[in-house]
């Protein structure tokens, strides 16, 4: 089939990269127009340009999908079948009509759970025991079309947002080729999604990624876990920024920690103090341990300001003794 791909992040290539070997044409790929990125904030083009154009195929940057001259332009590739995958725009039912066999979509949830634009980082957040990626039908409202196929994963408790994306852009590629091949020998079923049963999972941003403290330890680490690596939940410390990584969370009543390690230490450490966000004694192989509303959560790794991200040990070896005490 002559494909029209849309797509912007890294999690787009497996799908993007698998079209070609398994018999397709790639007519053009859509992508956003390149941006600021880096510590300079130099125009940089998106992942999926990069790899389209290292393959010779036509590469469109719209500022909206919208315009009449991206519209021309999409038309003159003459698509059998338009594929989206992490595109981060929606399109109108002009476009999503425009192939004759219609538009499909990656999206990387179980639908109808978790539509909208960050499905990863809420089904960690939420602590969902398990996620997936689905192929479906689109249609004008936001990833509620007909689903033509799924595949699942287990969410592991060390598992972080950035895990799980690699995880599920790998298991997208052969789900997207195996659903292609059915729809062009007509054998592909839609099922209509519940609509009852949809769940939501809107744009993450920094006000979403701050910790609140008096939440219960295993909520405060999913939160973490959710956010790495971007955009990183952060607490302040000293009326600074500080983002966190690697939760392990430690239950108040002595029932182990999450992962596997600590232990009795969530109710040893939590002991010492009520104040959530509070810095508590080093236990077992946790060198910073954060006080919670409920329980303790041990921090693997931080990011300080202008720093990079290290290692919390390393980081408290390099601060004044007394200068860590509260989290806010």
């Amino acid at each position: 089939m002559k494909i029209l791909f849309w797509g912007t992040p890294r999690f787009a290539l497996p799908s993007l990269a698998a079209l070609e070997p398994a018999g397709h044409e790639v007519v053009a790929v859509v992508t956003r127009p390149d941006r600021p990125s880096g510590r300079g904030r130099k125009l940089g083009p998106s992942p999926v340009k990069e790899f389209a154009r290292s393959r010779g195929w036509p590469v469109l940057t719209p500022e909206t999908p919208r315009d009449d001259a991206f519209l021309e332009a999409a038309s003159r590739a003459r698509p059998h079948i338009s594929v989206v995958v992490a595109y981060g725009r929606i399109l109108s039912r002009r476009l999503l009509n425009l192939p004759a066999l219609g538009s499909v979509n990656v999206h990387a949830s179980l639908l109808p759970a978790l539509r909208g634009a960050a499905p990863i980082n809420w089904a960690v957040v939420r602590g969902h025991a398990e996620t997936g990626v689905t192929v479906m039908r689109m249609v004008e409202e936001m990833d509620a079309g007909p689903v033509l196929a799924q595949a699942r994963t287990p969410i592991g408790l060390e598992d972080t947002a950035s895990t799980v994306a690699n995880r599920l852009s790998e298991m997208a590629a052969p789900l997207l080729v195996d659903t292609l091949a059915k729809l062009e020998a007509g054998r592909v079923r839609e099922v209509e999604q519940d609509h009852g049963a949809a769940t939501y999972a809107p744009k993450v941003d920094r006000t979403v990624a701050r910790i609140d403290w008096t939440r219960d330890a295993r909520s405060v680490a999913n939160l973490i876990r959710g956010m790495d690596a971007s955009p990183g939940a952060w607490a302040l410390l000293s009326g600074q920024p500080v983002k966190l990584f690697r939760p392990v969370a430690l239950n108040d009543r002595g029932g182990g920690a999450d992962g596997g390690r600590g232990g009795d230490a969530g109710g040893r450490a939590r002991a010492a103090t009520t104040r959530p966000g509070q810095v508590l004694p080093a236990c077992d192989a946790l060198d910073l341990v954060v006080a919670t509303g409920d329980g303790a959560v041990g921090v693997g790794e931080v990011q300080p300001p202008g720093k990079r991200r290290m290692a919390s040990s390393a980081w408290l070896r390099g601060r004044r003794a007394g200068t860590v005490d509260r989290f806010e």
